[in-house]
């Protein structure tokens, strides 16, 4: 009975055909997105923090200052939930009612642990540092001995977890909401980054590689 119910934490009841179970399109999403929502728990009251993160297999990595409450918590080995969502448009209808958003999402549940090793925790840091500027972790100075103790690193293991997406226009009008005079239709809304800024003590200092492939 308790195993039926862990397993219905993920288990998506509105619009279920809009979910997926799929590793694949699971991994998709974390790895497009840039924020993770982390829910915890501490002494009953819920909190929930926007993270940067990123994923390594099937874990998630955190990371932050030692003092965190959240880290903190997920340094014990609690349960924890992550929710990373792409929004990738605005569904307008010609009624309030069925006005929306496009969007991809994933909800994580899993149990979280400390990163204590060394090497892993480098390794970890690797992946957090890469995440949104792939290679970056090569162009800068990696963290010396002082400031790795000074950070706390955690893995989200995805125990369990479901996508979720919603794609198209508004849906069709219907009697007499068909003939109103309101436009309806997507407005398609998405991350793009603009030119690099350069600090100003960069002077003589050429863009590195990670800000000038084709996919920016």
């Amino acid at each position: 009975m308790l195993e039926h119910a862990f397993r219905m934490r993920s288990t998506i009841r509105r619009k279920p055909q809009r979910g997926s179970y799929d590793r694949a399109v699971i991994h998709r999403v974390l790895d497009e997105g840039l924020v993770a929502h982390v829910g915890f728990a501490v002494d009953g009251m819920p909190f929930v923090i926007p993270m940067v993160y990123a994923r390594l297999g099937d874990e998630l990595i955190l990371h932050g200052a030692v003092a965190s409450r959240m880290l903190k918590e997920g340094s014990t080995g609690v349960d924890m939930c992550a929710t990373v969502t792409i929004i990738d448009g605005l569904v307008l209808a010609r009624s309030w009612m069925h006005h929306s958003m496009n969007y991809r999402s994933v909800v994580v549940f899993g149990r979280s642990r400390e990163i204590t090793d060394r090497e892993e925790k480098l390794a970890a840091l690797t992946a957090v540092i890469d995440h949104a500027t792939p290679g970056r972790s090569r162009e800068s100075r990696w963290p010396d001995d002082k400031e790795l103790a000074a950070t706390r690193v955690i893995s989200l293991s995805i125990d369990e977890a479901s996508a979720k997406q919603r794609k198209g226009g508004p849906l069709p009008d219907e009697g007499e909401d068909a003939a109103l005079p309101h436009w309806a239709g997507e407005l398609p809304l998405a991350i793009r980054p603009g030119a690099p800024i350069a600090d100003p003590t960069c002077d003589g200092v050429q863009l590195p590689a990670s800000l000038t492939r084709d996919r920016w």
